[in-house]
């Protein structure tokens, strides 16, 4: 995790078209108001703009006013206009009676409500002040967010980009989805896999066609992949056999800074960068393409977008039952985790065979167990990594 915190750096800002923005995205700029919102006192509710001080007195009527229109005519004591929603105030106006508390008669308004200085009106400046700082640098943007930048004429919002992601499957074994399996073959998960975990953790994913077990098929999908995208994610083609030409490419075309990680599941993961570009070789096997992506890629993929909840949660849990492992590398097991009578027990699903993607389904946990432990008995304490739970900022 170290090597790639090291070398795959946060993505620079950019400045992007509101209508462009999505949900998520961080700011690189303090947004200051440079005006009022809003700019004018404005009708709450659809009335009557009054004098406060007339009291319960009749007012002679000087016309209506919608929102989104003005014009220069003043209230004097005894006056009044009729007014809807969001309508500026006339000058000279203090108050406007709601329209179910009148009555209007031959070109008066008449009401027994007494109304009092600021009833029903939005001043000015009341929801934003001008020059007031109302989102600092590094906000993540929801809809709630992004709609005030448009209540403020911020336009063109410098922020940090997702990062844009490019998923390269292959084997020869792999058939796409709505092909019928030939004898040998099954079936591509792991780019399915990817995109949503890749979309899940806040940035954009290409699923690039399956490649031939080829190295020229292989160098011609990465030369392309890395000119635009800002991450390479490959599955498969990683281990030591005779068609297993991820490393040997990567190796041609770039620089590869590690080939093996002492990890289960997930021991072949490559990291390289090509022409610029890091490229991360996952293993084929669907558990390990998303357990490595869990624990490896994911607060990678948060920082390049200057996140700063990158981290799952962890917790302290108990076994409800023993666990088999082998003390060479550091294992993440999947499990579900409950809490019963005030503790936290963790049951593993199954077989932990990195073939088993159903293993990952209905869990909630991935159990760290590190390297240099063996067996663990029933009601041993160990990490849960909390998969299903948010982002935090600081790292367990």
């Amino acid at each position: 995790m170290g090597i790639l915190e090291a070398r795959i750096q946060p993505l620079p800002a950019r400045r992007t078209p509101l209508h462009e923005v999505e949900i998520g995205a961080v700011l690189a700029e303090d947004i200051i108001a440079s005006e009022a919102v809003p700019t004018f006192d404005a009708s709450t509710m659809d009335g009557y703009a009054v004098i406060a001080a007339d009291g319960k007195m009749p007012r002679r009527m000087l016309g209506e006013r919608q929102a989104g229109h003005t014009d220069g005519r003043h209230l004097a004591p005894g006056e009044c206009l009729r007014i809807m929603t969001g309508a500026p105030l006339p000058c000279g106006a203090n108050a406007v009676i709601p329209v179910e508390f009148t009555r209007e008669d031959q070109g008066w308004m008449y009401s027994d409500l007494e109304p009092h200085v600021g009833l029903n009106i939005r001043p000015a400046g009341s929801d934003v002040a001008s020059g007031q700082t109302v989102l600092p640098i590094d906000s993540a943007l929801g809809a709630a967010e992004i709609g005030l930048l448009a209540a403020l004429g911020v336009s063109n919002p410098a922020i940090y980009p997702a990062p844009r992601v490019a998923i390269l499957t292959t084997g020869d074994e792999l058939a796409p989805q709505g092909q019928v399996l030939q004898p040998g073959q099954i079936r591509d998960s792991n780019s399915y896999v990817l995109a949503a975990a890749i979309r899940g953790a806040g940035a954009q994913a290409r699923r690039v066609a399956r490649i031939a077990d080829t190295r020229a098929a292989l160098r011609a999908a990465l030369l392309e992949a890395v000119q635009d995208a800002d991450l390479v994610i490959s599955t498969g083609g990683v281990s030591m056999g005779t068609h297993d030409l991820v490393k040997p490419v990567l190796e041609e075309l770039g620089t590869v800074h590690f080939g093996r990680v002492a990890v289960k599941p997930g021991l072949p993961l490559t990291f390289a960068t090509v022409s610029g570009t890091p490229v991360i070789g996952l293993p084929g096997n669907p558990v390990s393409t998303l357990v490595g992506f869990e624990m490896e890629i994911r607060p990678v993929l948060r920082a390049m977008a200057h996140r700063r909840a990158r981290w799952r949660p962890e917790r302290q849990v108990r076994l409800a039952h023993s666990i088999r492992h082998e003390e060479a590398r550091l294992e993440f097991q999947r499990a579900h985790i409950e809490l019963i009578e005030g503790t936290w027990w963790a049951r593993a699903t199954g077989s932990q065979a990195s073939s088993r993607l159903l293993s990952l389904v209905g869990a909630n946990a991935l159990l760290r167990i590190p390297r240099g432990t063996g067996d663990l008995p029933e009601g041993a304490s160990v990490t849960a990594v909390l998969i299903d739970s948010p982002e935090q900022d600081v790292a367990p």
